[in-house]
């Protein structure tokens, strides 16, 4: 089933489930207490619902099941605004999964760098022979990760607000999980289990700030730590549903352009390797997020092409849907 968070005007957020074609919400709290005459605490959110797992999921599935009998409950997905399906995750680490994507993202990131020189060609050769801006040997060692600030996320379809100190911003394309039973020292081979479900995420990047902050060995700081930047939607998918995650299309647009993609088959590092890595002494909760870090040319910065002002991004992967959103500056 497809999972998602809406909110309809001033009113609170809501847990919902797509249906009828992903036209239609149906709110699932509301059709509890139609058919049964109470509220579910299963069914506050879905983060509730992902902490409670498969009794949510069988309780979710007969309301879907029964949606005829409860049309006071279903409403059109237009007629509401969708958040990310987790609104504020309990935890995010974003992993760089991909090495595609990094051995062009540093290639391009050392042209850049380069630009700035009397000597641009002699720089990408200095910084080659140095290591500089290449994949490090720890990347083939284990799956690294960093922690995105998880109260700037939002949803499908809302703004997001261009950070005033960056010329460079970017999307990335990703999609990631959501964490569902709980664990720590989670074996790789039972780490799939502890799947909730999956979803799209656009890791919005300011690169220009992002190569003067990486240097510094603590991570991306500013480079991606601003309101808006961590997009996730549109829904949440369940692991049931997707079933192998390791062979979906993956494709990126701008203003209805292609832009690049891939497949999350090319993923080096897989979830379950993530949540072994992760869990190491750690206990990971229900709710956490998990990105894969971008597929293979499926960023602008691979590319040298840079968002402007007005740009629309679309992320779309199979079987989850499109990821939306406008760039925009305030006063623009």
């Amino acid at each position: 089933m497809k999972l998602v968070t809406y909110q309809k005007g001033r009113a609170r957020p809501r847990a919902g489930a797509l249906i009828d074609g992903d036209r239609r919400i149906i709110d699932l709290q509301a059709a509890h207490r139609v058919r049964y005459g109470r509220s579910s605490p299963m069914l506050a959110s879905v983060l509730a619902m992902a902490e409670s797992g498969d009794d949510a999921l069988e309780l979710a599935g007969r309301l879907i099941k029964g949606a005829a009998r409860t049309k006071s409950a279903v409403l059109a997905r237009d007629a509401v605004r969708l958040l990310a399906p987790i609104p504020a995750p309990p935890q995010m680490r974003d992993f760089l999964c991909f090495e595609k994507h990094l051995l062009q993202a540093f290639g391009a990131a050392r042209k850049v760098r380069a630009a700035g020189t009397p000597d641009p060609a002699a720089a990408i050769r200095e910084m080659e022979a140095k290591g500089i801006l290449t994949v490090p040997e720890v990347w083939y060692e284990r799956p690294i990760f960093y922690h995105p600030n998880r109260l700037n996320v939002v949803g499908t379809g809302t703004d997001i607000e261009w950070p005033a100190y960056s010329a460079m911003l970017d999307f990335e394309l990703e999609f990631g999980c959501f964490i569902g039973k709980p664990g720590r020292d989670i074996p790789a081979a039972r780490a799939r289990s502890h799947i909730f479900g999956y979803t799209i995420f656009n890791d919005v990047s300011a690169r220009d700030e992002q190569m003067k902050e990486m240097p510094g060995q603590l991570g991306p700081g500013k480079g991606k730590d601003f309101d808006t930047g961590n997009v996730l939607g549109p829904c949440l998918v369940t692991a049931d549903e997707i079933g192998n995650p390791y062979r979906l299309r993956m494709e990126a647009r701008v203003n209805g352009e292609r832009w690049g993609g891939g497949n999350s088959g090319e993923m080096h590092w897989k979830f379950e390797d993530c949540i072994a890595h992760a869990s190491r002494s750690e206990t990971v909760v229900s709710g956490e997020f998990f990105g894969s870090g971008t597929v293979g040319s499926g960023c602008g910065v691979e590319q040298m092409r840079f968002l402007k002002p007005g740009d629309v991004v679309e992320l779309e992967v199979e079987g989850i849907g499109v990821l939306s959103n406008r760039f925009v500056k305030r006063g623009a």
